[in-house]
């Protein structure tokens, strides 16, 4: 009985710790900083449990047995093992970084690579940046974040474009890089940035594997996937907020108009318009007029991951829509998202994936950053006008000889506005990956872009009062285009160990890639009842003799093979071989094929034995590359000729519409290459709290493609529709350094900073120009002008040129001193200004203008700071250009247009200033372009701050959320600036006219207030 006794009490106490489970939850840090690891996996050895840390490091296991152990491993740290136990389920995880298996595995184009042993320029920047930044696009997160990128708006309107230049601007064509998706070539503006898990940038040669698109670098985009035994994770994120304009620039008012106006004409002669002023107060404010204040923007995107033990999934959508802070809804951008992602393993040896993104946006503009835009108009319509005559319509700005043809009230102009665009694109992959035998990987992938536009713009009938944008006969304007394309990669990647120490990396493959597409277009003529509500040509009752209708087709095709060989010997030796070959349709029959080769090396100094263990520095890596790249960014079938123009022939007497030869062709076209120098030296400091990367870089553009070389006029050249060709005719060379470096600590449990700083100097020099006359012209400048920019040997490309000023004349006896200025156009008086005469033959003309300015800038630089305390975070972001000048150009110069404040210090007499002229209505030379116009456009830009608070996981759990944070922040906070128009980092995007600002539209500041909650 007693033995019963015994074993009952055996047996329930033995069920009692059977039954003992518990919640066990915490944070996952890395040692010596102390920050967050989002991302890293928690699995419970033996078991198929698991789950993965949040992006604050958090993680949480419902009912986990005692004495089950914890196993924490992350990609480039130690695994640690932790024992369940009853006295600590509150846990904080502290992740050694592995000597051997330094940092996060880095994609480096068909394969990756641990970070220590990358041997080329690449940078990355991860989701958690992202989070912070909001952008709107993506292209604005690498601005400041990652060294020798420079990113600039052509606009601040929702949606427009934005280029990005990589290592500076090395030709006078397509200066973009190649955005490449999970595999396939995509477009980076489309995509939701809450998407993406990583930005990897391509900088120097290692990006050769991608051949001939690889010359203007490569971006990697690698979205975001389910993690293995991991629960349904929902995470949900939604900002709205409102914007305004960063700037208004400072205009006359009213009565300061009509003062130096009768000024101006009293100089010239002529009577004064202004008889009494005394009543005009400060009259119409243009520029508050069309910019509105509290202009709304909101987004919301949600997403849904997880995965077992062989499926990984991910999905998610998003949704933005932004109104412009110029027309509101009339320049509004709507943009929607969604993405399926998918991984399987469905067998120990084949794996697959696809991921699959759908977009739709919408986007209406108005006329931006040219001569008749809105802006220009708001700058230049005279502050003695009201917006609204006294029966309510928009006043008609009088059509006199001192306020030309073109200047229209912008408040008419963006009602009077009327388009709208549709954009759907259904892009992805599909992949494969099969181990054929041990160390051998075989992978396939399908990748795939199919896109339709729809565009109309409608043009209403409408008197501006005898302006050049008076419309006769309303019409419509209608567009569909179809664009498509499809690359299928298979490749096979070989790893092999000989011996101990030789290491081994073999990867071979084939490419074949096709884009085709179409487009037509059409205009209707006379709209029923003038109205947008009936603009579709199927209503149109008009009609032209001209021809109204285009339309073009094209079929483009590369097949290209690939290969890279990567040794390592010890891990501290590195060396990388890669060659690609690619054949092309876009270039002619001798020119189809190229080859691109490329070596980078390696040399982790830091693992040698001399170096021992060195307490300051704990990692030294010096690499090197040099490689030839590719670029085929050109129009379409520029080497053989088309009857894409347009021709009108008699016929039995009868003028009759037809075709005629497009652009002329150049059959000798053939691949721009770039050859890429890169060496570097990568460093750790101070128990890895460090990190510096600094490089020293060449890149030599050869036998660039140039788009409309100039030619004889003789060959139809200025024909409707046809145009100059495109031809190899120069060479560029960028050099520069880059530099960056990091901190990263942690203070106590409460407090931990990271800090961040970039800076790239650049040199730009023309090498070459092979097409006749030395130089190529670029840009405008007011109207009737010589181009202001150009491409010539020894200098940037698209330096300003023009005429170098000297001060202003103070005197009659100055200028009988000084060479004649007649060949500029007039005489020139005391209050003008003087030029300078450069060539030294004793008379101002066209044979003095020389270099003015560089648009390109010297240095660009960003410096990024992060804060945690407790449960708030601070960032902010900001972003530097210095040495790059830009030209004034969206003042009007006609007599009675409105001016910038600052010719309120003009000059009244002698001595009275020697920066700016007279005003007068007579003939004079002081609006030639010049130096005047040109001014220092070096900024300090605060990019993003942001403030956040995240509810402690213990108030939150009990409703099944795991995260739930709240946070405000302002985008484009405020811009340093001397320069005096609105945006000082815009371009128009032309690499030969870059620069020129027409009045862009300013970027707007944002304020935000956002939610994030994980479930």
């Amino acid at each position: 009985m007693k033995s019963n006794y015994l074993l009952i009490i055996f047996l329930f106490f033995s069920t009692f710790g059977f039954a003992q489970s518990y919640d066990v939850g915490g944070i996952v840090k890395e040692k010596g900083s102390g920050l967050p690891i989002p991302g890293a996996n928690i699995q419970v050895k033996n078991s198929a449990s698991g789950t993965v840390t949040d992006f604050d490091g958090a993680f949480s296991l419902k009912k986990i047995s005692s004495g089950a152990t914890l196993v924490f491993s992350y990609i480039g740290y130690k695994n640690f093992e932790y024992k369940v136990n009853s006295s600590n389920t509150n846990l904080t995880i502290i992740l050694e970084e592995d000597a051997k298996s330094l940092e996060e595995v880095v994609v480096i184009g068909y394969g990756s690579q641990k970070r220590r042993e990358v041997t080329g320029a690449v940078s990355t920047v991860d989701s958690k940046t992202l989070e912070i930044l909001k952008p709107i696009k993506i292209e604005q997160a690498l601005q400041g974040t990652v060294s020798g990128v420079n990113v600039t708006s052509t606009s601040g309107a929702p949606g427009a474009k934005l280029d990005i230049r990589i290592r500076g601007i090395a030709t006078n064509g397509e200066n973009g890089p190649t955005t490449i998706i999970d595999g396939y070539v995509g477009e980076l503006g489309l995509l939701n940035p809450n998407d993406i898990e990583t930005i990897t940038v391509l900088k120097d040669a290692q990006a050769a594997i991608y051949g001939t698109i690889g010359a203007n670098g490569i971006i990697l985009i690698t979205t975001k996937t389910g993690k293995k035994n991991s629960k349904p994770r929902i995470s949900f994120n939604s900002y709205t907020g409102f914007q305004e304009t960063t700037k208004s620039l400072g205009l006359l008012n009213a009565t300061e108009y009509a003062l130096l106006l009768n000024e101006s004409y009293a100089n010239g002669g002529n009577p004064v318009p202004f008889s009494n002023v005394s009543g005009l107060g400060k009259g119409t404010n243009w520029q508050k007029e069309v910019f509105n204040k509290g202009v709304p923007i909101i987004n919301h995107d949600i997403s849904i991951s997880g995965g077992s033990d062989k499926v990984t999934y991910a999905v998610s959508g998003s949704h933005l829509d932004q109104e412009g802070i110029i027309g509101g809804n009339k320049s509004g951008f709507l943009r929607n998202t969604a993405r399926v992602s998918l991984g399987a393993d469905v067998s120990d040896k084949l794996k697959l994936k696809t991921n699959v993104i759908y977009t739709y946006f919408n986007r209406k503009t108005l006329s931006e950053d040219g001569l008749g835009s809105v802006l220009f108009n708001a700058l230049n319509t005279p502050a003695t006008l009201n917006p609204y005559g006294a029966n309510g319509d928009f006043t008609v700005v009088p059509s006199t000889t001192g306020l030309g043809n073109e200047i229209i009230n912008p408040l008419a102009q963006v009602a009077n506005t009327y388009n709208d665009y549709n954009f759907k694109k259904l892009n992805g992959n599909f992949g494969l990956e099969y181990k054929l035998f041990d160390g051998f990987v075989l992978s396939s992938s399908m990748g795939f872009n199919t896109s339709n536009s729809k565009e109309k713009v409608f043009a209403k009938e409408i008197n501006y009062g005898g302006k050049v944008f008076d419309v006769q006969r309303s019409s419509v304007f209608q567009k569909d285009v179809n664009d498509n394309n499809y690359s299928f990669d298979i490749f096979g990647t070989y790893t092999k160990t000989i011996g101990e120490n030789h290491n081994f990396v073999g990867t071979i493959g084939n490419t074949i890639y096709k884009e085709w597409g179409s487009s037509l277009n059409a205009t209707g003529y006379d709209v029923p009842n003038n109205s947008w509500d009936y603009a579709d040509i199927s209503l149109t009752t008009g009609f032209l003799e001209a021809k109204t209708n285009g339309s073009y087709v094209y079929d483009e095709r590369r097949l290209s093979y690939f290969g890279r060989m990567q040794y390592d010997y010890k891990g501290k030796y590195l060396l990388s071989a890669m060659l690609r070959r690619d054949a092309s349709t876009k270039f002619g029959p001798g020119n189809k094929v190229g080859y691109f080769p490329s070596f980078t090396a390696g040399w982790i100094i830091s693992d040698e034995g001399f170096y021992g263990d060195s307490k300051l520095v704990n990692f030294m890596k010096l690499r090197g590359s040099y490689g030839t790249l590719g670029n085929d960014q050109i129009p379409n079938n520029g080497y053989v000729s088309q009857l894409s123009g347009q021709g009108t022939y008699v016929f039995d007497g009868t003028l009759v519409n037809g075709t005629a030869s497009g652009q002329i062709p150049n059959p000798d076209l053939k691949w721009e290459q770039a050859q890429k120098f890169d060496l570097g030296l990568d460093l750790k400091l101070f128990n890895n709290k460090v990190s510096i990367v600094t490089d020293y870089f060449t890149d030599t553009r050869k036998d660039l493609l140039i788009p409309n070389i100039p030619v004889s006029g003789i060959t139809g050249n200025y024909a409707p529709g046809a145009s100059a060709p495109t031809v190899n005719a120069g060479t560029v060379k960028n050099s520069g350094i880059e530099f960056s470096v990091d901190y990263k600590n942690s203070f106590s449990d409460n407090f931990s900073m990271s800090a961040g700083y970039n800076v790239t100097f650049l040199e730009n020099k023309v090498l070459e120009v092979n097409n006749g006359t030395g130089f190529i012209e670029g840009g405008v400048f007011g109207v009737g002008q010589p181009a202001p920019s150009r491409m010539e040997v020894g200098l940037p490309i698209g330096y300003f040129y023009g005429y170098k000023t000297d001060g202003i004349f103070q005197n009659q006896a100055e200028i009988n001193a000084h060479p004649s200025q007649i060949g500029l156009g007039a005489n020139a008086a005391p209050g003008d200004i003087r030029y300078v005469d450069v060539n030294g033959d004793n008379v101002i003309d066209a044979k003095d203008r020389t270099n003015l300015g560089n648009p390109i800038p010297k240095a660009t630089m960003g410096f990024n700071l992060q804060m945690n305390y407790k449960n708030l975070d601070l960032a902010v972001f900001t972003f530097a250009s210095v040495g790059n000048d830009m030209v004034r150009n969206y003042e009007r110069t006609l007599s009675d247009a409105n001016r910038l404040n600052y010719v309120l210090d003009r000059w009244t007499g002698e001595g009275t200033t020697s920066v700016t002229p007279r005003v007068t209505t007579g003939a004079t030379a002081n609006n030639v372009f010049s130096d005047y116009f040109v001014e220092d456009a070096s900024y300090v830009r605060i990019q993003n701050v942001q403030l956040g608070y995240s509810l402690n996981s213990r108030y939150t759990e009990k409703a099944g959320i795991t995260k739930l944070r709240l946070y405000a922040g302002v985008n484009n906070l405020y811009t340093f600036t001397k320069y005096r128009g609105f945006d000082p980092g815009a371009s128009n995007g032309d690499p030969i006219g870059s620069g020129i600002d027409y009045g862009f539209y300013p970027t707007p500041r944002t304020y935000l207030l956002g939610l994030n909650i994980n479930f």
